[in-house]
């Protein structure tokens, strides 16, 4: 029978399917910015040959995550456009979350999720099987590559740390981070309904008046001005 888990349990669940995987593991998410513990499982299971998939949806790696992966050689990674589905297996259990794989998601939000043994629920883990595999098949293979960091950084810039950002929706002053640029309470109201293109107020870098979204937050001077020393979405 299915198990209903909470924020605490997906994270504990997921952590045990990855842990726990003896020959295939599967992760579709749209998002993909893991925790340093998901990683560190994630590498253990390539140094063991586990075939390993992973599907998220396009232009959401960024560079720090396409150099993680490169040397890891069992892993092969997917993008499927429009992907909203969050599932994570192995060859004996399922879960079916609305965590994405993403450390943000883990650390913030209420997240629920529902766990299937293979052994107590053959039919229902099938169904998620074949669906996962189905959009494994329909995405297309990504090739990972090294991101290079730019040798001449303008040493102008200050550090982003010193630099405060602002929420996309209300212009509350915020950490400046581009791949999170809600506040709290602003990412709760946008959780709801999740549209990345959701048109919102301001930008994230300068605080302006301008049409900014999940994917691209910030107005293009600042975006032009700070893709070199920033991760950004899309933009």
């Amino acid at each position: 029978m299915a198990k209903f888990l909470d924020t605490n349990g997906v994270s504990h669940y997921l952590q045990q399917l990855i842990n726990g995987s003896k020959e295939k593991l599967i992760l579709i998410s749209p998002y993909l910015k893991t925790s340093q513990r998901i990683k560190q499982s994630l590498e253990d299971q390539d140094r063991m040959k586990i075939d390993i998939r992973i599907i998220y949806r396009t232009n959401y790696l960024d560079p720090a995550g396409e150099n993680w992966l490169k040397p890891l050689h069992s892993i092969r990674t997917s993008s499927c456009p429009n992907l909203h589905a969050k599932c994570y297996l192995n060859e004996k259990e399922a879960i079916i979350t609305s965590m994405n794989l993403y450390d943000f998601s883990q650390q913030n939000n209420h997240e629920m999720g529902i766990y299937v043994e293979k052994n107590n629920d053959a039919e229902l883990y099938a169904s998620i099987y074949n669906e996962a595999m189905r959009l494994v098949r329909i995405s297309d293979e990504i090739k990972i590559t090294v991101a290079q960091v730019p040798k001449n950084l303008d040493k102008s810039l200050k550090p982003a740390s010193t630099v405060p950002g602002y929420c996309i929706r209300c212009k509350t002053e915020i950490k400046l981070n581009p791949m999170v640029p809600y506040c709290s309470k602003c990412y709760a109201s946008w959780k709801k309904f999740e549209n990345d293109a959701y048109e919102e107020k301001y930008c994230h870098i300068c605080g302006k008046p301008n049409s900014s979204s999940l994917v691209k937050p910030s107005c293009y001077d600042c975006y032009k001005a700070n893709k070199d020393v920033l991760e950004f979405p899309l933009q």
